[in-house]
């Protein structure tokens, strides 16, 4: 493997789950030429739509880069305690490559009635019910949170099965097949898994971003942490989802949540050598 760290800088800002649903990797383009620049940007907000996420070093529990047979994971090293924006690489070798982020917890309080708007609408009812069964619903939500993300990009044509390898994510979102063969609308599976076992039964949401607008449309995984929705080469894509847990033990904290997305996409300056052979 031939790959080159540029330079990277990341700034990480502690936002409010409420205000800013939705964190992602999100690459300058998805699909790229040997040697080409990879600039990935981490992205807070809503609606697929949001800005860079702001800190240090200090935050950041994992950053691995996916290539080949090959798994670097010394690319935090590289982080300065200085702001920036992006993670910066270049790769010489044609394949498919997977970045893969895990950040600290960090800790936040939400007034009862956000922290209600919330749960609902990420689907979180275990701890609607819970709250409910034990006259919680009027205090304030005390939460641990972290982010479990990763992006799947591709360089020239030779497509390669990185993107189905299971990660140290707790919350890993895993195709089940490789992204950067889809030709035309096809069905696409999904396997979400929770400290390594499948999140079953639990509410997965899909985003696809075109110059037009976004579109997001939700699914329930099944006994297996899967879900099928249908995917077409265009524009990108981003399957999101949230699990939280209760903390019995903490003296500071009620519950722990995992927020966890995978993004790909169609777009670069070289898109058509995907599917070249």
């Amino acid at each position: 493997m031939k790959f080159r760290i540029i330079a990277i800088s990341i700034i990480l800002i502690i936002v409010l789950p409420v205000l800013a649903h939705e964190f992602w990797l999100e690459p300058q383009q998805y699909i790229f030429s040997r040697g080409e620049e990879i600039n990935i940007r981490l992205r807070v907000g809503e609606g697929f739509k949001g800005e860079n996420w702001s800190g240090n070093r200090e935050k950041i529990n994992l950053l691995q880069l996916y290539y080949s047979d090959v798994v670097d994971s010394s690319l935090h090293q590289h982080i300065s305690d200085e702001k920036g924006d992006s993670l910066q690489f270049s790769i010489f070798e044609e394949g498919t490559a997977m970045v893969v982020f895990n950040n600290l917890n960090t800790y936040i309080e939400l007034e009862p009635q956000k922290f209600l708007e919330y749960v609902t609408e990420d689907g979180l009812t275990n701890a609607i019910d819970y709250r409910k069964e034990h006259n919680e619903s009027d205090s304030v939500g005390r939460e641990y949170y972290q982010r479990s993300v990763k992006t799947i990009v591709q360089i020239g044509a030779v497509k390669t099965d990185v993107y189905k390898k299971q990660t140290p994510l707790p919350l890993d979102i895993i195709p089940q097949s490789q992204p950067y063969a889809v030709n035309g609308k096809q069905l696409m599976k999904m396997k979400i898994l929770f400290n390594k076992e499948p999140l079953s039964q639990h509410k997965i949401r899909v985003w696809h971003k075109m110059p037009d607008g976004v579109t997001d449309s939700s699914y329930t995984s099944d006994e297996n942490g899967i879900i099928s929705f249908t995917v077409e080469p265009k524009g990108e894509w981003m399957v999101s989802c949230v699990n939280m847990i209760r903390l019995e033990d903490d003296p500071k904290a009620q519950w722990q949540s995992y927020w966890g997305s995978c993004t790909w996409g169609y777009t670069g300056k070289n898109v058509a050598s995907v599917w070249a052979r």
